[in-house]
């Protein structure tokens, strides 16, 4: 068997975001190597389409309900909603792009970044994994972002609130590492998807230029770092090398970008 295969419906996911991009990629995936999903998105049509896919693409169970998840009581109630329902893999991967200067956002959009890619993460990671920690087993996958390593102006609330995801991330991973439960962080550079707000030329591009990589392929090594215990992942070996060079990056050329940039926030 596949290193995370399991026996068709004998297994569920809980994959957030899973309408599209990443999340549906991994959903997928997921899909294939035989589990049930519960997949959850803000966006009723498309997630209904995505489930009616992949349930009829690998015949399996696709449960979906919409939920937005960037507001208080977020998490506990989504666990609610999974109520009845073992929970053998948990993808919290639903996640929000903010490029603007901390002064011009409105403070109800920082606050719903935070909620979304922190506070939500942190319980549906304590309510579902202390189901997972009692039965001895399951895995955690949570989205950071390259970007943790680039808080760059532009970039301060989307920078620093998956820097919290991903210390926190590596930190629950050891904690409960000997009760059965793997958790990993998943830190992907540039994506092709509709995240950034990017036409879909330009995403592919990208691809062809290696400036950007598929969500499929961040998807599959992903997933292979969560069945093989990895606590951090960063897809795509290039993007590891320029980790340190990132912090060499000189103001003035930091200076220089953001004046050029700064007609493309929003």
């Amino acid at each position: 068997m596949r290193r995370g295969e399991v026996k068709k419906g004998t297994a569920t996911a809980l994959v957030t975001g899973a309408s599209s991009g990443i999340g549906y990629c991994i959903a997928e995936r997921l899909a294939a190597l035989g589990y049930d999903l519960i997949a959850v998105s803000r966006d009723e049509r498309e997630l209904s389409q995505a489930a009616a896919r992949i349930g009829e693409k690998h015949g399996v169970r696709v449960d979906s309900f919409t939920l937005d998840l960037a507001r208080e009581g977020a998490a506990r109630e989504l666990y609610e909603r999974c109520r009845g329902r073992e929970i053998d893999v948990l993808i919290n991967n639903a996640g929000m792009f903010i490029f603007n200067d901390i002064l011009r956002c409105e403070p109800e959009r920082l606050e719903r970044i935070v909620y979304l890619h922190d506070m939500t993460n942190t319980l549906t990671c304590r309510l579902f994994g202390a189901d997972m920690a009692r039965r001895g087993k399951g895995y955690i996958l949570n989205m950071s972002s390259y970007s943790i390593w680039m808080p760059w102006p532009g970039l301060a609330a989307y920078s620093a609130s998956k820097a919290y995801l991903k210390s926190f991330s590596v930190a629950f991973a050891k904690e409960v590492r000997e009760r059965g439960v793997r958790v990993t962080a998943v830190c992907p550079a540039g994506v092709a998807t509709e995240l950034y707000g990017l036409p879909h030329r330009f995403q592919r591009l990208g691809v062809r230029l290696g400036v950007l990589i598929t969500a499929d392929k961040t998807a599959r090594q992903a997933l292979r770092a969560l069945f093989r215990g990895r606590r951090l992942i960063v897809p795509a070996w290039y993007n590891r090398l320029f980790i340190p060079l990132i912090r060499l990056i000189p103001p003035a050329l930091l200076r220089f970008a953001r004046r050029k940039t700064m007609q493309f926030q929003k």
